[in-house]
This record gives C-alpha cells, structure tokens and sequence, in this order.
C-alpha cells in the first residue's frame, strides 16, 4: 500500500533525522542605569520546567535515561492527535520500535517524558499501552504510579480510575499513595473516603491500619482535620486507631490553626485511654506560638509555659524538634538573643541541635546584622556533622538575606564560602548579586560575576538593572563667578534698600479705624 509505505518513511526519516545544533551565542554584558535612555528588559526565566511529578524512582535504579530519548519521545506524544491517521500507539511503534528491542524503556524514561509533557492529556492513555504491548517493558506498581501522579496531577481521575482498574494485577503500595495525595491535594476529600472504602474491592487495595495511618497524614498535612477525624470514628470498630493516628489528627487541628478542637481531642484521648505524643505536643506548641505572633505576641512566654507544663505533667518528653519550634517562632518576632540563650540550654535535656536548628540561627542571625556570629554558627554547624546540608539552596538564602540588609562585601565573602563547599551557584544566585552590585553602581563588580558565570558554564540572560539613587553619582554644581557691580548698579540697589527701610517705619492705618471714618 502507498501511503503505508510513504507514512513509514515518513516516520523514519523524523526519528532519524539530527538537526545541527545551532552555533554558539556570544553576549556581551551591558548594564543599563535607569539615568540613561531605557532598553526594554529582557524576560528573564529562572526555571523552564513546566511540569514536575512528585512520584519518586526507586533508589537502587541508577540507570540515567537518555534526555534526547525522553525529548523525542515527549514531541510525539504532545502532537495533535487529529493531524495523523494513526494512533498513538501506531506511531510510536513506527517511530521508537528499537527502543523495545534495546530494553531502553525504563520508569525513569518514563518518568522524564512525562515530565516534558504537561499538555498531552489522554494521549498519554496510548503511551502506556504501548508501553505494556512490548514483551521486553515490565509493567510494575512503580511504573503504573507514574502514570496515575500524572493524570492526578491534571486532576483527571477518571484516567486514573481507569488505569488502576487495568492494572489491577500490579498496582500496589505507591499506587495507592499516589491516588491518595492527589486527591487530597485537589481538595477532593470526599472522593478520598470514597476510594478508601471501595478500594479493596475495585483495586485490590488492602484496608489496614497502614493504609488508614497514610490516608490520616495527608488529610491533616493538607488542612481537613475534621474529615480525618470523622473518618477514624466511622473506621473504629473496623480498623481501631492507636497512639501514631492520634497525634496526627491532633497535628492536623493545629495546622488548621484550631487550637481548642486539639485541646478537645487530646481530652478525648486521654479520657480513652490514648497516650499523647511528643509529635502531638509540638504542633500544639506551634500552634500556640503562631496565634500569639498573630494576636499578641507579649503572651508567648506565658502561653508557651503552659504547654511545657502539661508536657512535663503528663511526662512527655522534649526533643529537638521542640527546641527547633520555640527557636523558629522567637526568630520570626525577632528575639534572636532569645533564642541563642535556649540554644545554648538544649543540652540540658539531653538533646542535640540539628540542620534545622542550625539554619534557622545562622538566618536569624544574618538578619539582625551579626553576621560574625552567623559565620560562627556555620563553622559550628559543620563540626557538628551537618555541612552536607549547606547546599545551594541554603547558601541561596545567606545571600538573599544579606543582600536585603545591604551587607554586599559580606555576602562576597559567604559566596567564596559557598564555591569552596562544593556548591555550584546558579543563575538565581548570580543574578542576585549582580542585580545587587549594579543597585550600587559597582557595575565592575557585576561584570566580574557575569565573567566568571559564563565561564562556569551558567547562561545568564543580560538584561537592565536599576540603580538605586542614592548611589547613583550626581553632577557636580557649576559654581557661578560673582560679576563685579559698577558704580550706577551699586547705586540703585543702595536707593532700593533705603526705600525698603524707609517704607518699614511709616505707621499704617488699621481696618477698624478706617470703618469708624
């Protein structure tokens, strides 16, 4: 058949096709002061990644896809399905069928063209059931969840729906959990009860107390205690609840800001015969902090007392984790020497700060212009063990806040420190600083960033950046030469100035007098 054979070659010859790639692009860095005439800006994108599945790979698989693979095979699946005769599924044998024979579709392949295809909608519906046609692509619960994170994340459950149903053979634990987040994400919490009362007859789910346990988490990390909390009294005679779904939904009323509905519950609990947690008492603790900044921020000692109290009443014992939010929540009202003292105290109760509590001095710190004793706090912080968790992002932060106080020459300082822990700065963070550096009219200073940028590799779009105005230098005032008055001016301003007198001593008459004549 003709057009068989013309759309066969048609197919090979765009897969096989390799464009040239484009000659490389020279820029030359040209700052622009906003007292000069004014270019339009360029659009400056920090991230190009337009979609991102949350489903997370198996550790073990260290097999890296190839991206020209994964782009490819993301153009054919993103392609109106109308312009072609064919089906997806025809095409991308037609187009990919040596990947099958070289076993190169992997669920991390998988995972990356989904990822570049954020628009493809059921279309991805054929490239899964191309995928599991090929003999050499075993479908497993792994590889099935990405494809329900992705139709969750397009809040299409009814795409999700079906491809368990399919896959009702495989589907398993992160199946399971990828349905679950997604729906509690989209706010569907009904469909979440839903789901988990026919899961084990549609899917093949298992009802347990694990699954419940989870099933608790999101709801209460998402903000719908009181669903949660309806849901484990209608499961108790089924499913009874122990001390972990207890703490959750009391975390759960403290994330949603309900302190009294936590203080309630934990009552029911004990009255239950529940043993309230630790995890349960910092969110209580939490919550008290975050109402009193909001409301009145002179009661947080007073308020905070009270809870330790009843923690060490019903002898529940502290963890970093309660130093950490006691630290977090006196930095974020701005009582840093506060909280350096209940740094120092931690030990007491036989407890060790962590990257958290770290992190949240050293900022803290920066912010209130101590910035030695921020740098201090790193060097501690890599003593005690934590210096693989000063990565870009956290170095990231440093700068961002000691740009913010205008403490440039120091924030130089902490990026060498950063470029000699092993982080790589990005665009975001030469950005910054060069934005930084022209706001002060150091515009060598910026044109060595932008140098050293490109010559790590990292494309920085040159665009405008304003100058502040105090820094920006202004003209010198041309002083004007007093011109030598001749004798006739000099003169008439002497006459001026005795008329200006002699008109200040004649006595003027009131309005009242004036009325009276």
């Amino acid at each position: 058949m003709p057009p068989l054979t013309s759309l066969h070659l048609r197919h090979l010859l765009r897969h096989y096709h390799l464009s040239s790639p484009p000659p490389p692009t020279t820029f030359s860095l040209c700052f622009t002061p906003t007292h000069l005439p004014k270019t339009p800006a360029l659009p400056f994108r920090l991230s190009q990644r337009p979609f991102s599945s949350s489903q997370t790979l198996n550790p073990n698989n260290t097999e890296s896809p190839d991206p020209a693979i994964a782009q490819s095979l993301s153009t054919e699946i993103s392609r109106d399905p109308n312009t072609d005769p064919l089906s997806i599924s025809e095409r991308l044998q037609l187009s990919f069928s040596h990947l099958t024979k070289n076993n190169a579709l992997t669920p991390s392949l998988v995972l990356q063209t989904l990822n570049l295809s954020p628009d493809a909608g059921r279309t991805v519906i054929g490239f899964h059931h191309w995928l599991i046609k090929d003999s050499n692509f075993e479908q497993s619960d792994e590889s099935l969840a990405i494809f329900v994170d992705y139709f969750g994340r397009r809040k299409d459950f009814k795409a999700s729906h079906d491809l368990l149903v399919e896959g009702k053979s495989v589907a398993g634990v992160k199946c399971f959990e990828s349905m679950i987040d997604r729906l509690v994400r989209a706010g569907r919490t009904t469909q979440v009860i839903g789901f988990f009362e026919r899961m084990e007859r549609d899917y093949g789910f298992k009802r347990d107390k694990k699954s419940l346990t989870f099933v608790v988490q999101k709801l209460c990390e998402n903000g719908y205690a009181s669903y949660a909390e309806k849901m484990v009294k209608n499961l108790a005679n089924e499913i009874f609840p122990d001390d972990g779904i207890c703490d959750l939904l009391i975390k759960g009323w403290c994330v949603d800001g309900k302190l009294e509905e936590a203080k309630r519950l934990a009552g029911e609990m004990y009255r239950g015969g529940f043993e309230i947690g630790t995890m349960a008492f910092n969110a209580m603790l939490d919550c008290v902090c975050k109402l009193c900044r909001e409301k009145d921020p002179f009661r947080l000692e007073s308020e905070v007392e009270k809870v330790l109290m009843e923690m060490d009443i019903r002898g529940v014992p502290r963890n970093v984790e309660t130093f950490n939010v006691l630290i977090s929540n006196l930095c974020k009202v701005r009582r840093t020497e506060d909280a350096m003292k209940l740094y120092s105290r931690i030990g007491e109760w036989g407890c060790c700060p962590d990257e958290t509590t770290f992190l949240v001095l050293i900022r803290s710190l920066y912010q209130a212009a101590r910035v030695g004793e921020g740098d201090e706090m790193i060097d501690r912080m890599k003593s005690a063990g934590y210096g693989d968790k000063l990565d870009t992002k956290a170095y990231y932060g440093f700068l961002k806040i000691l740009c913010g106080i205008e403490r440039l020459e120091h924030a130089m300082s902490v990026f060498e420190m950063m470029k000699a822990d092993g982080c790589k700065p990005g665009i975001k963070t030469y950005d910054l600083l060069m934005g930084k550096w022209c706001a002060h009219n150091r515009l060598d200073k910026a044109n060595v960033l932008y140098n050293e940028a490109l010559s790590n590799g990292v494309t920085v779009t040159p665009k405008e950046y304003r100058v502040d105005k105090k820094f920006m230098k202004k003209p010198k005032a041309v002083k004007k030469e007093k011109k030598r008055e001749t004798l006739p001016e000099k003169m008439a301003r002497k006459r001026r100035r005795l008329k200006q007198i002699r008109l200040s001593f004649v006595k003027k008459p009131k309005k009242g007098m004036r009325r009276a004549l």
